[in-house]
Parts: C-alpha cells; sequence; structure tokens
C-alpha cells in the first residue's frame, strides 16, 4: 500500500528494500512501520519521504523491526555504489539458494548501454502475487511512459510466466529503472528496438533463475502449448500441466507417464479437443492425434526424462496462438524446506 501511494507521487529516487520480514498482515502498525523506515532514508538522502519505494519479503505476519532497519541505513546509504549489484543480489535472498543476477550491454549508434537486474525467489512464485522481487536498471535515457510500457510488456512474457508450485505470497514487486547517465536516447528507432531486446534478455534470464533455483528443483522445465484457438486456452493448458503435482512428482522420478500430461490437459479450461492433441517431452513424440504414438517406447521417453532440463510441448491442434510457461519438478526436498520454514 505505501509503495503504491508513494509511486502515484511520481518522484521516486530511492528502493528500500528488506528481507526476512514481508511485512504483511500486519495491519495500520506495517503501514506505519513502512512510513517510518521511508522517513528514516528520507531524512539521510535530503528528499521527500514519497521519493522512497519499499519493499519487504520474508515471513508474513510479524511486525517489522524498524530500529534494526533505522540504525542499518546511514551505512547503507554511504555505500551505494554502480559496483554493488553483488551485494544487492545476496540481501536480498530469503529461501533462496542462489543470487540471481544477469547483465548485458547493447550498442546503439556506437554507444554503448547497461542493463542489469537482481532478482529473488524459489517458492510461492506464480503471479498474482508471487513472492519474487526484481530490479533492473539501465543507463539509458528512456522516458518513464514507455518504460511503463515496457515493464508490462516484457513482464508478461517471463516473470508472469514462471511457477514453481502454483502457490501465491503476499508480495512480489517487479521495477525498471532509467538512469540516463549514458545519455543515450532509447525513446524511439532502433534506440528503443535494441533497448526492448536488451531488457527482454535480462529479465528472462532472472526468471529463469527463479525456476532453477525453486524450492527442491532438480529439474527446470518449460512447457510450450501451440495450436491454440485463444490465448488464453494455451495459458490455460500449460499451467494445468506446470502446476500439477502428478506431472510434477512424475518428472521428478524420471517416468514418462505421459498418462499425467493427458490428465492435466483434460481437466484445463477451454477450448480442447483430445482426440487430436500431440505430446512431446523435448523430441520424443509421446501421444499424436489423442492416441500414443506408434513410435513411441517407455525407454525413449524415460530418456528425455533423466534430462536436467525438459521440454514439454503440446499442440492442440485447434488454431495460431501459443504460449509457453516455465517450472519445475517437485520433490522430497520441497517439502522439506517448506515443512522446516519457520522451525
Amino acid at each position: 500500500m505505501v509503495a503504491k501511494e508513494h509511486l502515484e507521487k511520481r518522484i521516486s529516487r530511492y528502493c528500500l528494500i528488506n528481507s526476512g520480514n514481508a511485512n504483511a498482515a500486519t495491519g495500520l502498525e506495517g503501514e506505519k512501520d513502512a512510513l517510518r523506515c521511508c522517513e528514516a532514508l528520507a531524512e539521510i538522502a535530503g528528499v521527500k519521504k514519497e521519493a522512497i519505494i519499499p519493499f519487504s519479503t520474508g515471513v508474513i505476519g510479524e511486525p517489522l523491526d524498524v530500529e534494526k532497519i533505522r540504525a542499518a541505513l546511514p551505512d547503507l546509504f554511504e555505500g551505494l555504489h554502480k559496483k554493488n549489484w553483488l551485494p544487492l543480489s545476496e540481501a536480498i535472498m530469503t529461501t533462496d539458494t542462489k543470487i540471481k543476477i544477469a547483465s548485458c550491454k547493447i550498442n546503439i549508434s556506437g554507444n554503448e548501454v547497461n542493463i542489469t537486474g537482481v532478482a529473488k525467489g524459489s517458492g510461492m512464485i506464480q503471479p498474482n502475487m508471487a513472492t519474487m522481487l526484481s530490479f533492473v536498471a539501465t543507463d539509458a535515457f528512456v522516458e518513464q511512459k514507455i518504460l511503463d510500457e515496457i515493464l508490462f510488456e516484457v513482464s508478461a512474457r517471463t516473470f508472469n510466466r514462471i511457477t514453481i508450485d502454483g502457490d501465491t505470497s503476499t508480495n512480489d514487486a517487479s521495477v525498471l529503472v532509467s538512469t540516463g547517465i549514458s545519455e543515450v536516447d532509447c525513446n524511439e528507432g532502433p534506440g528503443l528496438v535494441e533497448l526492448r531486446q536488451g531488457i527482454t534478455l535480462v529479465m528472462r534470464d532472472l526468471a529463469h533463475a527463479i525456476v532453477k533455483d525453486g524450492e527442491g528443483a532438480t529439474k527446470f522445465v518449460e512447457v510450450r502449448v501451440t495450436g491454440g484457438n485463444k490465448k488464453e486456452d494455451c495459458l490455460s493448458v500449460a499451467y494445468s500441466i506446470a502446476n500439477s503435482p502428478l506431472v510434477k512428482t512424475a518428472l521428478f522420478a524420471n517416468d514418462p507417464n505421459w498418462g499425467r500430461l493427458v490428465m492435466a490437459i483434460g481437466k484445463a479450461e477451454g477450448k480442447i479437443d483430445s482426440s487430436i492433441v500431440d505430446i512431446f517431452v523435448n523430441d520424443v513424440c509421446l501421444m499424436s492425434v489423442g492416441q500414443r504414438d506408434q513410435s513411441y517406447t517407455e525407454e525413449k521417453g524415460a530418456r528425455e526424462m533423466r534430462k536436467d532440463s525438459i521440454v514439454i510441448r503440446v499442440n492442440l491442434n485447434l488454431g495460431e496462438h501459443e504460449e509457453t510457461v516455465w517450472t519445475t519438478d517437485l520433490s522430497y526436498d520441497y517439502v522439506k524446506i517448506n515443512s522446516e520454514y519457520r522451525t
């Protein structure tokens, strides 16, 4: 709530991020605590408190340790530096086991533009809302309206296409910042095209990193659904597969039980004709026009399922739309991590 209200002022200057405590479901006192933190940083930075955007991630329902944050702010502010992306990526981790950082350089008319980002997240990841934070910045000069357009467009194809367990949480954010330091104008023409491609690359890498670090995950799984009558039909099928506990445990067991894929497709909402569906694991066809493919063998399926990276392809054969979702398997460690989360 505080972050949204401050963003509406359109004077954002600083992101204030804490991990370990979500400051969610803490009522009016939680809002006051967030404001107190913003006020403390605003005083040090010499800006209005509305120029501070607060972000929190961690345990839900616990009061925020405001004094601990306030005590750390002077040193944190003094230590601001363009080379400190790595410490930032480490500081925002919760159940993450790996840092998530990505960067790229693009050349625009002989001028170099940098794009760098960090993210956190490994469980309760499906958007609306996911337990993830992402901060991406570029030194290109870009107007805020165009940045907003890029952020929403690219997020829809990256951060909004990942899931670990189908669960959501209370806190998430994806931030895109332009400092303009390079003075390279990317508001139109080839510069804008190149910038959008670079931001897409960075955000996709961060989204994939979240999935690869999924709680207890042993496999990175791409679910690609083509031939849909509508985009929504493709997404429904993709998420039905990606979030199915039966499919995900079969993936963990290296079990090419394609009946579970058929089940997940069949329960999805939208227009589906099971008699014409094709299913592939990587390049191995499991089901062709609604029945087991004549060339398929369990040995072929098992060989593909043993791989660390798997693409499940479904062709609905009903139209021209397609969508992709990225997910993981479901292992013993997922249960262990989440059963011990607070103990």
